[in-house]
């Protein structure tokens, strides 16, 4: 019975010893891939890359830029998804359509391995896009343009349906009970704006008027919104299509004496901060944020494995509704500029 016992014991202690082993292998796959993980959580988080892949360069080319809100949003979208990506990033806009297909066409000549481009003016980026596509080029449209983008050659376009968002707004100031607004357009020729204030049209069952003004001065913008408030005061929205423009609106209602409700495509932290307060009514926040960040990755996907998204249609980031209810659990992301 004694030799049973300690036979017994040998092959409890092989077992143990063998389970050990198990446990130790498995324990240390497991601890290697938390710390792999964690490895890449902290570089991601420091700006260094965190894949293995060439160093592509990929550029932007959009239709407005530096000191816009909105455009530095979309910038550190794309900066963060290029310094995880291992990707080379160079930036460029300008407001003339021209000049940005002149910009498109030097990065072509550069070979650069991507670009991202908007189409707020598309004829005149038709035949820069169109040789970027015959040097074998991928392109990838942001923001403005998902009607022409699969038309001039383009992988997909990533951005929201200026259309959609604008029969949005339309159906919002039908749910506050708006009965005049006042659409306001910042940029002659851009065909998104446009399309933004014909969708709130198609569905505002009120009176809907569009107001042309010089979105380069400030001072003059505030000073159209609120003549025209002057002249009429029945206006009870003011819909502006950026969110800079939000302040310039509320400043003029303020000084006309108006009590129309100020509402915004677009969302900063001082867009925010007007919604939590009530100096503005809602806004359409279409996530710059997303529309550089899924851009620049779209394009590594591409290098990298061929990917693409959307099927041949647009992938939406938006619209999304943002009213006061909404604006305090995004403040965090409004304040550090990511939304």
């Amino acid at each position: 019975m004694a030799r049973v016992r300690t036979g017994a014991r040998a092959v409890a202690a092989v077992l143990a010893a063998a389970l050990g082993v198990t446990l130790t292998a498995c324990s240390a796959t497991g601890g290697k891939r938390a710390e792999d993980a964690r490895k890449a959580a902290a570089a991601a988080a420091e700006g260094r890359a965190n894949v293995g892949t060439p160093r592509w360069t990929i550029a932007m080319v959009t239709h407005s830029g530096d000191g816009d809100t909105f455009w530095d949003i979309v910038q550190k979208g794309a900066r963060q998804a290029a310094a995880k990506d291992n990707i080379n990033f160079l930036y460029a806009h300008s407001d003339e359509g021209q000049q940005q297909a002149q910009l498109v066409d030097s990065y072509v000549d550069k070979r650069v391995d991507g670009l991202i481009v908007t189409l707020a003016k598309p004829d005149a980026l038709k035949a820069a896009v169109a040789r970027a596509v015959a040097a074998g080029i991928p392109v990838v449209t942001v923001n403005s343009g998902s009607e022409q983008s699969k038309a001039y050659g383009a992988l997909t376009h990533i951005g929201q349906d200026e259309t959609v968002a604008g029969q949005a707004v339309g159906d919002e100031l039908d749910r506050r009970g708006r009965e005049k607004a006042l659409c306001v357009l910042h940029e002659q020729g851009n065909v998104g704006h446009e399309q933004r204030c014909a969708g709130v049209r198609e569905t505002f069952d009120g009176d809907l008027q569009n107001l042309y003004v010089d979105g380069t001065n400030m001072p003059d913008v505030q000073a159209s919104i609120e003549a025209k408030l002057q002249s009429d005061p029945a206006i009870d929205a003011v819909v502006t299509l950026g969110a800079p423009f939000a302040d310039a609106a509320a400043r003029a209602r303020r000084t006309a004496g108006s009590r129309a409700e100020i509402d915004t495509f677009d969302l900063n932290a001082k867009v925010a901060a007007g919604l939590r307060n009530g100096t503005l009514g809602f806004a359409v926040d279409q996530q710059p944020y997303l529309q550089g960040y899924e851009a620049v990755d779209l394009l590594w996907l591409y290098r990298y494995n061929a990917d693409v998204l959307g099927g041949g249609r647009p992938v939406l980031t938006g619209p999304q509704i943002i009213s006061q209810k909404d604006a305090a659990a995004l403040a965090a992301y409004t304040e550090r500029g990511t939304r």
